[in-house]
């Protein structure tokens, strides 16, 4: 880690010392993710349930449920405990238009979510988060992992000048970069979780395309240092390992992951419901 970073994880490595009651919840690394267990997502939650698994939700913004044998119905219903389903987009042809098929054939030689990206940023109101159900890991039973990263901490890890210029910006966003949208969005630079009220920082280089308020030159060279936050910081970082019946719920108001396709040329298999979200607010302030 570099020194300059101390600072920021001291400050975002302190949590709330929760106790809970209804589950047990393990952390995956000191800045994002837990595993929660003690939950059988099959039935319904009780109030108990669902409050802590959403403080847990906003503490860790990434919740791995391991041992999880649930259908389409029960994940859906576990998403709209979080709010209003988001339609797939583009439709699909068969089956049913809240869920999305996540799915790798032999034939396979890219697949989508192979980078760092947040979800749909293009839109004038991203999702809430997603809920990614995997039924088939790849048959040597390893390979496809998932990479989460923490963009509160990326936002914090710039200095205090550079945090007050970003404030000042907003950034394009634009789905031509994916196949399946057309939407173009302007989003602020800097936006605060609607929950938490926590800074964090929203450009990715699978959506955003350039800062208007800059030089083509200026604006490349600026997301080019903040596209090279995460990747230069595996701090930033967590890596969920995916199992059979394994469900894992991000918040993508904050986080960015990079499904990694290391597992050429096996299969995998599962399903991911989306949540709606809301328009990015400014961080200003």
């Amino acid at each position: 880690m570099k020194q300059d970073d101390f600072q920021a994880f001291e400050r975002l490595t302190t949590r709330p010392n929760r106790r809970y009651r209804t589950l047990d919840v393990d952390q995956i690394t000191p800045v994002i993710g837990a595993e929660i267990s003690g939950v059988d997502l099959a039935q319904e939650l009780t109030a108990e349930q669902l409050a802590e698994i959403k403080c847990a939700f906003l503490d860790h913004h990434v919740l791995v449920f391991r041992n999880q044998v649930i259908t389409t119905e029960d994940h859906k219903r576990f998403a709209g405990n979080f709010g209003e389903l988001r339609p797939v987009n583009p439709p699909p042809e068969h089956g049913d238009p809240y869920v999305l098929d996540i799915k790798t054939s032999a034939k396979d030689m890219q697949i989508a979510g192979d980078g760092w990206h947040a979800d749909g940023t293009s839109d004038a109101e991203p999702s809430l988060g997603s809920m990614l159900y995997i039924t088939q890991v790849p048959e040597s039973g390893c390979g496809g992992d998932t990479l989460f990263a923490n963009m509160h901490l990326a936002y914090e890890l710039c200095s205090q000048p550079m945090q007050k210029f970003l404030e000042q910006l907003t950034a394009v966003h634009d789905g031509a970069t994916q196949i399946q949208l057309g939407s173009i969005t302007e989003h602020p630079v800097v936006v605060r979780h609607p929950e938490t009220g926590r800074k964090l920082l929203f450009v990715n280089p699978g959506y955003t395309s350039h800062i208007p308020q800059l030089s083509k030159d200026e604006s490349r060279a600026l997301l080019d240092m903040l596209f090279a936050l995460i990747p230069s910081r595996p701090a930033l970082s967590c890596r969920v390992r995916w199992q059979n019946n394994t469900l894992v719920l991000w918040d993508n108001r904050c986080v960015q992951h990079h499904a990694i396709y290391d597992y050429y040329p096996l299969s995998r298999f599962g399903h991911r419901v989306a949540i709606n979200g809301g328009v990015p607010q400014a961080g200003t302030g």
